[in-house]
């Protein structure tokens, strides 16, 4: 079985294996990787955030284990240029830095190991967490509480002043969309990277795990055109096409795909 069929696999099961299909993503980035190996690793870790809660109720942990994670030294990766490291899950094991959504990845898996009650929460530019029924958020950085009123700071931070704050950004997500949405993070972090190929592995993650956006595709036509495929960037690109809305975007795309129509086929 290949990392990616492993990885399926894992959203199979019920409920779905999350920590571990995360892990096995970043398998397909490193052959040596044992998933195994890193599910004893955060069996300890469990052991050394249970050593540190008090004995309350179930549902006032959540943010106790986020600053009991903090208090362990696992903190936000502020690196700059952000490097896939703080995507790859066994590498924010290691290092103890990551980002938002890597290590919320953690702080879930603790909360269902100790069955403290956690779901995340698939907000713009910032995954969050939250406690099924709270009137919260948490940011997984260190458990801070965030309101309605803080997160409309942060999705203007995020998206700009603008930015409107909706229902749909406060959305709980399911298992598929949470490692899609990793999947676009390390596909973005491979990008900056200049690893072309690597990039390419997290673009056809990303459609293989959900339904598809027009930008889905732009991004992986992107790609092919870097690793000079044209015929597969034209692929992406019609199916862009067929996706967007935006009468500028449908403009851009009629005008490369008419241009790579134009370029002679190498032989």
């Amino acid at each position: 079985m290949t990392p990616r069929q492993a990885c399926l696999a894992c959203l199979e099961r019920e409920p779905p294996a999350i920590f571990e299909a995360a892990l096995w993503i970043a398998a397909e980035h490193d052959s040596a990787l044992q998933p195994e190996r890193w599910l004893r690793d955060i069996a300890g870790l469990q052991q050394q955030v249970a050593a540190g809660l008090p004995v309350l109720p179930s549902h006032e942990l959540a943010q106790l284990l986020l600053r009991r994670l903090n208090e362990l030294d696992f903190h936000e990766d502020n690196e700059s240029p952000l490097r896939p490291q703080a995507a790859l899950l066994h590498r924010v094991l290691q290092r103890r830095r990551g980002q938002p959504l890597s290590l919320a990845l953690v702080a879930l898996e603790l909360a269902r190991r100790l069955d403290i009650p956690l779901v995340g929460v698939n907000f713009p530019g910032h995954f969050l967490l939250r406690v099924p029924g709270a009137d919260h958020l948490l940011d997984p950085c260190g458990g801070r509480r965030l309101y309605t009123q803080d997160c409309r700071e942060l999705l203007a931070h995020q998206l700009g002043p603008a930015a409107q704050l909706s229902a749909e950004h406060l959305q709980s997500c399911d298992a598929r969309s949470l490692l899609q949405r990793l999947s676009r993070n390390l596909r973005h972090l491979h990008l900056q990277d200049q690893d072309y190929l690597a990039a390419l592995k997290d673009a056809e993650r990303v459609l293989e795990l959900g339904p598809p956006s027009a930008s889905d595709h732009l991004a992986r036509a992107e790609l092919y055109q870097h690793l000079d495929c044209p015929q597969a960037e034209r692929f992406d690109l019609e199916h862009a096409l067929l996706l967007t809305d935006d009468p500028a975007q449908r403009l851009a795309l009629t005008q490369r795909l008419r241009q790579l129509s134009q370029t002679p086929a190498l032989h």
